[in-house]
């Protein structure tokens, strides 16, 4: 009984029906719905190919750190604390004199893609930051004021930058930018 059932729908299936448009006129009807489903194909892929360029970059963000560099042990200030023990490493691995550091500030810069930032790191001391696309970025440093250095460097995800300069006494400032994302 199976064995008839299977063959029945099997002819059903196959069996040619009558009424049905067959030779070249069938082959221009399918020439034709093949040709409209390409290009609804093709234009669901332009919508989307549009779709992730025009998708907005996203922000960098940027953490700021304003460092004091002294040979003292600790700080006249009780607000700054020693910074952590990589950056520390790090900074003892440059060619500076001074043999402690301190946090005097950290912040972070959410930079807009091909925007432009200011961000105060103290009363005396204040960045600007320009992305430049392709993970470079524009950093003008402005003390007092003034512009006292503008330095445009590719800065990739987890890189760090040093920026710094010299203080009254035997003392120094640093500021070290990170790009979190």
């Amino acid at each position: 009984m199976r064995i008839r059932t299977s063959a029945k729908v099997f002819n059903c299936r196959f069996r040619k029906p009558e009424g049905r448009i067959t030779g070249p006129v069938r082959a221009r009807a399918l020439g034709r719905k093949w040709a409209v489903g390409a290009l609804f194909s093709a234009g669901l892929m332009m919508v989307w190919t549009l779709g992730v360029l025009a998708s907005p970059s996203p922000n960098l963000t940027i953490e700021a750190e304003l460092i004091w560099g002294t040979n003292a042990k600790s700080s006249p200030n009780e607000k700054h604390k020693p910074v952590d023990a990589e950056l520390k490493k790090k900074l003892q691995e440059l060619p500076l004199k001074w043999t402690n550091y301190f946090e005097v500030k950290r912040i972070l810069i959410e930079l807009p893609p091909h925007g432009t930032r200011r961000a105060p790191l103290s009363g005396k001391c204040e960045l600007e930051l320009s992305d430049r696309g392709q993970s470079k970025i524009e950093v003008s440093h402005y003390g007092n004021g003034k512009l006292i250095s503008t330095r445009t460097q590719a800065l990739p995800k987890g890189e760090t930058l040093i920026l710094g300069g010299n203080a009254p006494g035997e003392t120094s400032w640093l500021v070290v930018l990170r790009r979190l994302q």
